[in-house]
């Protein structure tokens, strides 16, 4: 049986006021994601994702093609899930 994990993301580039949040909640959602993204102060986006490793990685290629215009770098962790979140959501 596989178990959960935790992706972490980090992307820079011009990927705030591009609507990466909303994508990331949308194909989170699609996908059965729990989590949470927002903007960072130094004008990159953080993504905290738990679900199989499979399907994180999925997310992980999903949102990179669908935003690949807007990232320059991306940075990212798998680390133990700690199973907080019940859905994925957008923080301010």
């Amino acid at each position: 049986m596989p178990s959960k994990k935790c992706l972490h993301l980090y992307y820079s580039g011009r990927v705030q006021g591009v609507g990466f949040r909303y994508t990331a909640q949308e194909v989170a959602s699609m996908l059965g994601i729990t989590g949470w993204v927002k903007n960072s102060p130094d004008g990159g986006v953080e993504v905290v994702a738990e679900g199989e490793e499979e399907t994180l990685r999925h997310f992980e290629t999903i949102l990179a093609q669908k935003m690949s215009y807007y990232i320059t770098e991306k940075q990212s962790n798998f680390e133990p899930a700690t199973g907080i979140f019940k859905s994925f959501g957008i923080r301010y």
